[in-house]
């Protein structure tokens, strides 16, 4: 990696931050979020999971735990219960927990909760598919690829600036 660095001098590494850091912004903040009427995105990646979870079965029947899905969103658990809330308030999910709440608390989606999630599906679906119909599949492919080994290098550089104390907690 600082190898990598010294190839790059001063003002190209702050042209190269800058676009990472608008594109990212932009991709967040930009006009996709559009597509998502009465749900927000990380609500409907959690039900997409949450229905994966029901669909496939998994060891734990047709439960994810809060646990899981805290973890694999990269949320707390205080985000990941008040958006776990958030869906099971408007009866997307089911929030229930094992013996006396010790060994985990685990949702499930409901059909009200099925049936939003295929709604947003279709215009998710929609848009995407003309995006790669553009775009064109091996480009996505391989872009999401990419993007997957950028996040694991951002996350350990994160992780390393933490360790070595430059980050603020």
């Amino acid at each position: 990696m600082e190898e990598q660095n010294k190839t790059i001098d001063r003002a190209e590494l702050e042209r190269l931050s800058h676009e990472l850091t608008y594109r990212r912004y932009m991709m967040d903040r930009g006009k996709v979020s559009g597509l998502f009427k009465d749900i927000q995105v990380p609500e409907y990646i959690a039900l997409y999971s949450i229905a994966q979870d029901s669909e496939n079965a998994s060891i734990y029947g047709e439960r994810t735990y809060l646990q899981e899905l805290s973890e694999k969103m990269q949320l707390s658990m205080r985000q990941t219960s008040k958006m776990v809330g958030d869906l099971r308030d408007r009866g997307f999910v089911t929030w229930s927990h094992d013996g006396n709440g010790k060994d985990g608390t685990y949702v499930t989606i409901t059909e009200n909760g099925k049936k939003r999630l295929e709604e947003q599906e279709m215009i998710v679906n929609k848009f995407y598919g003309r995006v790669i119909e553009s775009f064109g599949k091996e480009n996505l492919i391989h872009l999401l690829h990419q993007m997957k080994e950028l996040e694991t290098v951002m996350t350990r550089e994160i992780e390393q600036m933490e360790e070595d104390g430059e980050m603020d907690d």
